[in-house]
């Protein structure tokens, strides 16, 4: 694998010293109160039946209404804190949300009534897309602008699918997986690497596909593990039926790899951070009730969570923007990705309208 340090676009100039950080997720319901309320906040602006809407909500009700994504921010926040006071990099971490507490709008008045007026944003998100990138953009610009007097300007780290430490926090959660694996059936045990599905009227105009599909290969070229052995694959399909998404759906394609005589596979959900609600029921619930029924051994890898090497490269990319380094790791076929999002990138897909303002 190579490894670019010099091949990337301009790097963001620093008009001013950072002053706080401002950690920005999609944020989870914490109680069976509070999933009607989110999901509407999810959904708002889409023309989403209200009936799919409670079917979707059955998943949260499964669990109590608790999506662990919160949790899992607390858990990043804390392991961020002790990495960063090791490093002397003393700024404070906040955390807002798009769709549940806290929520953006909330933590930017916090932050502004506390004299924060530049922050660097850590979005828990891997990959380019309107939905992973481009979004949480414009959600921080509606909450600045609801925010009385001054919002504080955040500056969002680059995305980073390819960058060494994510590889190799990603590879070590394959690499336990498969050790669940008899060693004798381990050189046939495939890996299906899982993405959220998104319309293809969205991909076509982003890279989402080719930064996952970079992920899996470095993933799998780590383990040795050659091209004919995995496959990305993805679930949580939304929207009409009669709208065009990212396939094989996960499912489908276990029934697939079982017809040829496949025994064994591992679930890597190599486009999710945390083990939230789309990776307990698709994955945890649905794939494994699938592979039960066609006798298929599933297991599932953990997300990188908070794995060392993951932490590690958050706080390298938090010290890689304050300043403003020439180091920029990434290893494999393409270079860094750029700090700064042209303004063309990620588009709306034209089914969906695009937020207000």
């Amino acid at each position: 694998m190579s490894l670019h340090s010099n091949e990337h676009p301009p790097i963001h100039p620093l008009p001013e010293t950072y002053d706080s950080i401002l950690l920005i997720s999609f944020g989870g319901p914490e109680g069976r109160d509070d999933v009607i309320p989110f999901l509407e906040n999810v959904l708002r602006g889409r023309p989403v039946p209200r009936e799919r809407m409670l079917e979707v909500a059955e998943h949260y009700y499964h669990f109590d209404g608790i999506s662990p994504i919160n949790g899992h921010c607390r858990e990043l926040i804390a392991a961020l804190r002790q990495e960063l006071d090791a490093r002397g990099v003393a700024l404070p971490i906040y955390w807002g949300n798009r769709n549940w507490k806290p929520l953006l709008p909330e933590t930017l008045r916090e932050m502004s009534a506390q004299g924060r007026r530049r922050a660097i944003g850590v979005v828990t998100a891997a990959y380019s897309s309107y939905s992973s990138c481009r979004q949480y953009r414009e959600n921080v610009q509606q909450a600045q602008a609801a925010v009385e007097g001054t919002a504080p300007h955040v500056d969002k780290l680059r995305v980073f699918y390819n960058h060494p430490l994510f590889i190799s926090a990603s590879r070590d959660r394959v690499a336990t997986a498969l050790e669940q694996i008899p060693a004798e059936r381990r050189p046939q045990t495939h890996i299906a690497y899982s993405a959220h599905s998104i319309p293809l009227s969205m991909a076509n105009q982003c890279d989402y596909v080719q930064q996952l599909m970079e992920s899996c290969r470095l993933v799998s070229e780590s383990l040795g593990i050659g091209s004919e052995r995995w496959k990305l694959v993805y679930q949580s399909r939304s929207g009409r039926p009669e709208d065009p998404w990212l396939d094989p759906d996960v499912n489908d394609h276990l029934k697939a790899i079982r017809s040829t005589g496949i025994t064994d596979v591992v679930i890597m959900p190599i486009g999710f951070l945390s083990d939230h609600m789309e990776v307990l029921f698709d994955l945890d619930e649905e794939a494994r009730e699938t592979s039960q029924q066609i006798g298929l051994n599933m297991i599932r890898a953990a997300t990188v969570g908070i794995h060392p090497d993951f932490v590690r490269m958050i706080a390298d990319l938090i010290q890689e923007r304050i300043s403003n380094s020439a180091e920029r790791p990434a290893i494999g076929l393409y270079p860094a990705n750029h700090d700064v999002c042209p303004v063309d990138c990620c588009p709306a897909p034209a089914m969906r309208r695009p937020p207000p303002g």
